[in-house]
Parts: structure tokens; C-alpha cells; sequence
């Protein structure tokens, strides 16, 4: 067979498995309601079907992509994709939550792995034009991922039920593997330094242990010792990460890029999606099927208007581009995302499609531009020889950030919804409890601890909670905005837009 052919086919595998890991993030919480109802869970525990695999992805990226320079990268290329097809087959027969857990955070690390190692291989096989090409190719991949996720979501999950979303997942990951491993040809880098093994566990331990401690804090209370102790633990283990980078040979991550100021900005603009659009994945189809009652289609529906302009407008970043300063690009993103989530933050919960979707439109419009732009911006702003090292970090800090603010964001809901009931005529000691269950989109069992307050109150008290959360989230996103064009006003990157969504994670 020609060399050609067997770089397409590699492209196909990798473009098939960057469509899957958008399922994986998506699908989850389309049907987080059905899962709780299948294998019941405590608020935190079903906080952790997300959060594992968030946390799980974004703290071994970098380690995996290590592990494919140095053991080759076909190897753990479809060793990823085994354990994503594993995991799924897991979370379908799991018996119950904490086991349904445990695979989702299984099925992080295949992901992490399939993703690093597959990059990598192309990075091998395709050079100039041709590679731009191949990395915008799994950009669009990923792009449909997410924008269609949630709406094949919804239809799997009311034609054939929630395993099936589920499963899907392991599916893609599964055909993928059938076409790499007859015809992508083993690579590895001859002088890799191997696996910075104390970086990585400092660097797990400390999300690990800040991911556990926010979890926990709207059940145990933030002065818990408990939460003390693991909020205490992630700072010593942060601290000890930093110390052991700064003298390593050969670091995971080179903190001394932090020193480039746009590289900064570049690092802050990362952070932007998670909180501004990413939490938005998560949060919203909890609402619209635990509490408003909508189907998973129809959820789903809405979910589309949000992650649908990510196939497009990155397009539209790319010819800007040639005009205008990343920074100005970027600013003006997040200030329409911001403008999105202030009006949606007035749409009350019952409202309907006609009048959502436009500031879900918004929203997803707004973050495009930058989101378009992010990936070259990570390795134009530092010296080329460099390049690589600057790409990993972006990512990491990119997906490790939307864990920690899914947890964040989680969590201060959590407590505005508590706030909001503690001001209606119900017994204070069930509050808390009652709001940790509304997050969850469980809200029979709010109405069961809160006895003599009706649905309505109930839907009232966590749509002003959902609304003062979204104009936190849209001041923060306007303030980052203008951080970024601070850093980055004078950055122009033509070139930006071509390689829109490369490398992109959840």
C-alpha cells in the first residue's frame, strides 16, 4: 500500500476518536437524571460522572503523551482506544454509581492517551501544509462532536436508553481501532527522556485533591476538616510540583514559559471557555430534564443552539485574523459570550426555545473567536524550538481547567441555591441538602426535604440562583477579556484560524 494511503487512514482513526471524546464529556449529562434513577448516588458522587473524567483526561495528558514518545506512539494509540471501548462496555454493566464512577475516570485516561499518542503519529506523518490540513481535519471532528453531542444524545437516549449514550462512545473508539492497527506504522522518539513520574503524581495528586475538597464542601461544609484537609493537601502537593519542575532535567511542564507575558494571556485565555461555555454543557441539560421536566431530545435541541456556532465561527476568527490583533479578536469573543450570558441569565426556567436560543447562540458565537485562535496563539507566542512544550501546557491547563471550574461553578450554585431556600418558610437544616439535590436535577427529592413548598417555589428559588450565577460568570468573562487583550493586543497571528480548534479537549 502507498504511504499516502496509510497516512488517510491514520487520519481517519484519529478524526473518529477526536469525534468520540466531545460524546464522552457531552453525553453524560444529558442523561445524568436516568443515570441517578438506575444506580442512585449521593449528589457528590454523581458530580464525580463528570468530574472523573475531566480530571482524569486533564492530569495525564501530558504524561500520556510522554508515554507514546517513549513505548511508541501506535501502541498507546490503540491501547486508548481499548480502554475507552472498555470503560464504555464498564459504565453500561456498572451496578452502581461509585463503580460507574471509577470507569468514567478509566475511560479519562484511555481518552487522554488516544488523544496524545494520535496527535503525536500525525504529527509525524504530515508536514507544512499538508499537517495544517490533517489538525484542522480533527479540529472539525471535534467540533461535530461537540456541537452534535448533546442532540445524538438525546435521540439515543429516548430510543434505545441511557446505556446506549453510554456505549457510543466505545463504539467510535472501537472502529477507529479496527482501522489503525492494520495500517498505522509504529514511531517513537529515539531521544525521549521517558515519564517525569514524581511531576505527574504531584501534579494528579494536587487536582485530585482541590477536585475532591470543592466537591465536597456543599455537603460537608467548607470548614469541614475534611475539605480543609484536602483543599490543604492540594496546595502542598501544587507547591511540591512546582519545586520538583524548577529542578528536574527534564521537566513535564517547563515552567519558565510562564516568563513570556502573552504566553500568560494565552494561558488565561485557555481558562475562558471553561467557565464561560464549557460548565454551560454540564449545567444546562441537568436543568432543562431533572427540573424542567423537557425530554432528552428536545434538551438536547437547546444544547445545539449553544455548541452549533463552534462549527462555524472559528472560520470566521481565521479571516479576522488578517486584520485585526489576536487580542482584539479574542476581547471581543468573550464580550459577546458575556452579553450572552447576562441575557440568559434573565431567561427564567420554562422558558421557551424561541426566546433561549438566542443568547445560547450567543454565547456559542461569542466563544468561538477566540476558541478559534487558541491553538496556534499557544505556540506563536514562545520560540519555536519551544513550540511543543507550549502546546502541551496549553492543553493541560486548558482541561485541567474545565475540571476545576466544573467544580467551582458546581459548587457555587450549590450554595446560591441554598441561599435562595433558606428565604422561603422551610426548615433550615434541609437547605443545603435540598439545594445539593436540585443541582443534581433531583428535585422530587428537594420537595421530600423541604415539606409545604411546592415545585413552583422550588423552580423560582433555582432559576434566581442559575440567574446571579450567570452574571458572575459574564463580569468574569469580561474581565478576562480585558486581561487578554492586555497581554495579547499587539499579537497578530494570521495563520491562527487554520488550525482552528487543533488540539482541542472538552
Amino acid at each position: 500500500m502507498s504511504s499516502s494511503f496509510h497516512k488517510n487512514w491514520l487520519l481517519a482513526a484519529v478524526c473518529l476518536a477526536a469525534l468520540g471524546m466531545p460524546l464522552s464529556f457531552t453525553g453524560p449529562a444529558v442523561v445524568l437524571p436516568a443515570i441517578r434513577d438506575a444506580l442512585g448516588g449521593s449528589p457528590v458522587q454523581l458530580n464525580w460522572v463528570t468530574n472523573a473524567f475531566m480530571l482524569s483526561f486533564g492530569a495525564t495528558l501530558m504524561a500520556a503523551g510522554a508515554l507514546a514518545d517513549t513505548y511508541g506512539r501506535k501502541r498507546v494509540f490503540l491501547l486508548g482506544l481499548a480502554v475507552v471501548a472498555l470503560s464504555s462496555s464498564l459504565l453500561m454493566l456498572a451496578p452502581g454509581i461509585a463503580v460507574f464512577d471509577l470507569a468514567r475516570g478509566l475511560q479519562g485516561l484511555g481518552s487522554a492517551a488516544a488523544f496524545a499518542a494520535g496527535t503525536a503519529a500525525l504529527a509525524q506523518v504530515f508536514d507544512g501544509a499538508a499537517r495544517t490540513r490533517a489538525f484542522s481535519l480533527i479540529g472539525t471532528s471535534f467540533g461535530v462532536g461537540l456541537s452534535c453531542g448533546a442532540i445524538l444524545s438525546g435521540w439515543l437516549a429516548e430510543s434505545f436508553g441511557w446505556r446506549s449514550v453510554m456505549l457510543s462512545p466505545g463504539a467510535i473508539s472501537l472502529i477507529a481501532l479496527g482501522i489503525a492497527a492494520p495500517g498505522m506504522h509504529e514511531s517513537r522518539n529515539p531521544d525521549a527522556m521517558g515519564l517525569d513520574m514524581p511531576g505527574t503524581v504531584t501534579f494528579t495528586g494536587a487536582l485530585s485533591l482541590l477536585t475532591l475538597g470543592v466537591l465536597q464542601a456543599p455537603d460537608s461544609g467548607w470548614g469541614s476538616p475534611w475539605v480543609i484537609a484536602a483543599l490543604a493537601g492540594a496546595v502542598l502537593m501544587g507547591a511540591a510540583f512546582i519545586a520538583i519542575e524548577r529542578r528536574v532535567a527534564h521537566p513535564m511542564l517547563d515552567l519558565s514559559l510562564l516568563r513570556f507575558p502573552r504566553f500568560v494571556g494565552v494561558q488565561l485565555l485557555a481558562a475562558a471557555p471553561a467557565y464561560g461555555f464549557v460548565v454551560l454543557l454540564v449545567l444546562l441539560p441537568i436543568r432543562f430534564i431533572g427540573l424542567e421536566g423537557r425530554s432528552a431530545l428536545e434538551a438536547g435541541s437547546f444544547m445545539f443552539a449553544l455548541s452549533g456556532p463552534i462549527l462555524v465561527v472559528p472560520t470566521l476568527a481565521a479571516s479576522l485574523a488578517h486584520r485585526f490583533s489576536a487580542g482584539a479578536i479574542s476581547a471581543a469573543g468573550l464580550l459577546v459570550c458575556a452579553a450572552g450570558l447576562f441575557w440568559l441569565s434573565r431567561c427564567a426556567p420554562g422558558t421557551p426555545l424561541h426566546a433561549i436560543v438566542w443568547p445560547l447562540l450567543l454565547i456559542g458565537a461569542g466563544i468561538g473567536l477566540p476558541w478559534g485562535l487558541m491553538d496556534g496563539l499557544a505556540v506563536s507566542v514562545v520560540p519555536r524550538e519551544r513550540a511543543g512544550m507550549a502546546s502541551g501546557i496549553f492543553n493541560t491547563v486548558r482541561v485541567a481547567g474545565e475540571g476545576i471550574a466544573l467544580a467551582l461553578v458546581g459548587a457555587g450554585l450549590t450554595a446560591l441555591v441554598a441561599w435562595q431556600l433558606g428565604r422561603l418558610p422551610a426548615h433550615p437544616a434541609a437547605t443545603s441538602q435540598a439545594a445539593q439535590r436540585m443541582t443534581t436535577g433531583d428535585w422530587s427529592q428537594a420537595l421530600a426535604l423541604l415539606p409545604g413548598v411546592d415545585r413552583a417555589a422550588l423552580l423560582q428559588a433555582y432559576g434566581a440562583a442559575f440567574g446571579t450565577l450567570l452574571c458572575v460568570l459574564a463580569g468574569v468573562t469580561v474581565l478576562t477579556a480585558m486581561v487578554v487583550f492586555a497581554f495579547l493586543r499587539g499579537e497578530t497571528h494570521a495563520g491562527a484560524g487554520a488550525v482552528a480548534l487543533e488540539s482541542s479537549a472538552c
